[in-house]
């Protein structure tokens, strides 16, 4: 379904035997008005999902903006960077001149949180890509390799064991040609782990200091745990910073 249908117009179109495709949570929200505290997040809207993370963090309380051009990132506590493509956001963000004041805020350690392709982009090291290579963010100390569970014919869903994110429960995962990570580096906190066939379980959530890489798809769930601990990390830096100053 193209991304601009709402529900109402699927409604309209759809004959009396079509099977209508139920929607990915979120797609079709609205992010609710900013409330008058509440920390400032980003979300990088260059290309991928950007809405439905922007709708999950409006819910949590969070003042959230749409992350195009450099001085989008003045004032942000945190930042969240989607799932998408990797390189044509890359391509992007070196465009817009977006890669080093990006760079320079995943540095800075205001929280930032990657999801699938986001993850890519945080990773120091990237395995399976593209000719030619990719512009990267950076700072996370993985290894991720591209497309890990296949093309998008092989997408699933499952749940996962997350207990500091979830502690009494499973939580849902959406898995859309996902990476997962082959390596993390001694300060890396790996959050969840996937059942791989023939192999050790995969890391595909992990946390580097206030930096969250997910390889899959929260943000095209109801439930707002990831979205939720993510938030904590900027609630908390916030306060830190004020402190300090």
């Amino acid at each position: 379904l193209h991304r601009g249908l709402r529900l109402d117009c699927v409604a309209s179109i759809a004959e009396p035997d079509m099977v209508v495709a139920a929607l990915p949570a979120n797609l079709c929200d609205s992010v609710q008005a900013p409330p008058t505290a509440g920390p400032a997040v980003g979300v990088l809207a260059l290309q991928g999902g950007y809405h439905e993370h922007a709708v999950m963090l409006s819910r949590l309380g969070c003042r959230v903006s749409e992350v195009r051009q450099v001085p989008h990132l003045e004032d942000l506590d945190g930042l969240v960077i989607p799932g998408g493509e990797s390189t044509t956001m890359g391509h992007l963000a070196e465009r817009l001149a977006l890669l080093e004041p990006l760079r320079a805020f995943v540095a800075s350690g205001r929280p930032v949180l990657g999801t699938c392709a986001g993850l890519i982009f945080l990773a120091d090291e990237v395995v399976g890509q593209k000719q030619g290579g990719q512009k990267l963010v950076g700072g996370m100390d993985l290894t991720v390799q591209r497309n890990f569970f296949g093309s998008q014919v092989d997408s699933f869903e499952t749940t996962l064991e997350a207990a500091d994110v979830a502690p009494a429960r499973r939580v849902p995962a959406v898995f859309i040609r996902a990476p997962a990570i082959l390596r993390t580096g001694g300060a890396v906190k790996v959050l969840a782990r996937v059942p791989v066939e023939g192999r050790e379980d995969a890391p595909v959530a992990v946390q580097d200091g206030n930096l969250l890489g997910i390889a899959f798809h929260p943000e095209l769930t109801a439930d707002d745990c990831w979205h939720a601990y993510f938030v904590s990390l900027v609630r908390k830096a916030s306060t830190t910073k004020v402190r300090e100053a």
